[in-house]
């Protein structure tokens, strides 16, 4: 039995809840693994959770949800078709509350680029950026944003296509990799300093968390499979930083619509002014995730996470 488990008539008002997960993305198997804690912590505090893999085995996605019976659904997708609006929108249709941000919030997080734009429309601090495509002229790139270079996809996550480069030659292999994953790729200012992360759950932040990795940024490897990466809740920050930080991880989350829970990547430049890097609406929930990390940090257990999380489900407009 869960050390935090619901009251039986507390746990039947969820009704029957979907685990959605998998999908078609280039994270599906991060999904699979997010899903999959999901599901146990779910369960483990008496709710009646399962599992869809999402387009298993070739299967339509909408005929599956469609098909399925279940009264709301914690969204453990991640990347396209599942992180970007698309599956919001179709819950949304089908009357069924589900967890996270709503259609236009959840595009707008998967979309680097258009984030940034508003981010910077508003005032709030992010790295310097150039849209690269064939007819790009790369000496002009280097004149603005100056070696290094971090080369992104404009929609994926877990760093995926991610490339930090540092001379014209790594520039145009690195365009090259990130056009795999997607036709819009940018080339953002490299910013040499700390790495933090904070997680969202409602409206307020749980613990800073401040990353540190041997790997060039914290990338894939460096997420999910490094024995090496540490996180320190020490952050090196003064109070007033911390709360600096806070408020605007909160202004930028709540700017972009979004609701419910999510994560904000955040660098320090060596001014020691805070850079948005991007907002996760729908973040790992991995043994390696960040979100279960913060939150156990501030005495939440795993189970009591996703049950906070689900109680945020409702509709989005």
């Amino acid at each position: 039995m869960s050390k935090w488990q619901l009251a039986a008539s507390e746990a039947a008002a969820f009704g029957r809840v979907a685990v959605i997960m998998g999908g078609r993305s280039a994270e599906r198997e991060i999904s699979l693994r997010s899903g999959a804690e999901v599901v146990r912590g779910l369960q483990a505090a008496g709710v009646d959770a399962f599992a869809i893999d999402l387009a298993a085995e070739g299967r339509d996605p909408v005929e599956q949800l469609l098909k399925a019976d279940f009264d709301r659904a914690f969204l453990a997708l991640h990347g396209r078709g599942g992180e970007d609006g698309t599956i919001q929108g179709l819950l949304e249709m089908m009357g069924k509350p589900y967890t996270g941000s709503g259609v236009c919030a959840s595009a707008l997080g998967m979309d680097k680029l258009r984030c940034k734009l508003l981010w910077q429309g508003a005032g709030l601090p992010t790295p310097a950026f150039v849209v690269l495509d064939e007819g790009t002229d790369l000496a002009a790139v280097e004149a603005r944003l100056g070696y290094p270079i971090m080369v992104k996809p404009a929609h994926e996550g877990s760093s995926i296509g991610m490339s930090k480069v540092c001379c014209r030659e790594e520039l145009e292999a690195a365009f090259a990799q990130a056009t795999a994953y997607d036709n819009c790729v940018l080339a953002e200012q490299w910013v040499n300093g700390p790495e933090f992360t904070v997680a969202v759950l409602g409206e307020e932040t749980l613990p800073i968390i401040r990353l540190e990795t041997p790997h060039d940024f914290y990338d894939f490897t460096a997420k999910y499979e490094a024995a090496d990466t540490a996180y320190h809740f020490e952050t090196g920050l003064s109070d007033e930083q911390k709360e600096a930080l806070q408020q605007l991880v909160l202004q930028a989350f709540s700017l972009a619509g979004c609701r419910g829970w999510g994560r904000v990547d955040v660098m320090m430049d060596a001014n020691g002014q805070f850079q948005l890097l991007e907002v996760n609406t729908a973040p790992g929930m991995t043994d390696h995730s960040l979100v279960p990390m913060a939150a156990q940090k501030a005495g939440i257990s795993f189970s009591r996470l996703v049950v906070e999380i689900l109680r945020t489900a409702g509709m989005r407009g």
